[in-house]
């Protein structure tokens, strides 16, 4: 069977087609333009996200270098405050062993036994007020030691708390 159309008909939906074809290429072209930009947007938004990741990596890199090199100057302090207080027992006990030396030659020389009592009785006194000394010195070294030792490491902890309060 065969249709006939006349031709205001045919007319009307050749435009109907028509319009309908640059009405779905309108969209379709309004669709791209709207993804297009969405993406570059995206992109964008990509890029500065990175862009920050780095910077706080690059920070965080330096920052534990900052750590790294605070916890070497803390032990070189520890280490020579310890051999500097090393070497001071190291000269009390040779000043004492000396003494207590000195102490015993003069007992071959004594000519009484009160002579010798004399002698042990301050060689003993001499050794508790040194011993008594040499502890108060050595308390004294070893606190102001600690606390040159742990000053790069406060330092560090105090910037450590400064820095990461402002990005809190």
């Amino acid at each position: 069977m065969t249709v006939k159309v006349k031709g205001s008909e045919a007319s009307d939906a050749a435009a109907s087609v028509a319009s309908g074809f640059e009405q779905t290429a309108a969209a379709i072209k309004d669709g791209m333009i709207k993804a297009t930009a969405g993406l570059q947007t995206t992109q964008a938004q990509v890029k500065e996200n990175m862009e920050k990741a780095m910077k706080t990596a690059e920070e965080m890199l330096a920052f534990n270098q900052g750590n790294f090199e605070a916890v070497v100057k803390s032990g070189k302090i520890w280490s020579s405050g310890v051999q500097d207080i090393t070497q001071q027992v190291v000269a009390s006990a040779q000043a004492s062993f000396d003494e207590t030396l000195a102490t015993c030659r003069a007992l071959t020389a004594v000519k009484s036994l009160k002579e010798a009592v004399d002698l042990q009785a301050s060689l003993a006194r001499s050794a508790m007020e040194k011993a008594v000394a040499e502890t108060g010195r050595l308390t004294d070294a070893s606190v102001k030691l600690a606390e040159q030792a742990m000053a790069p490491l406060t330092q560090r902890y105090a910037l450590a708390v400064e820095k990461f309060a402002r990005t809190a």
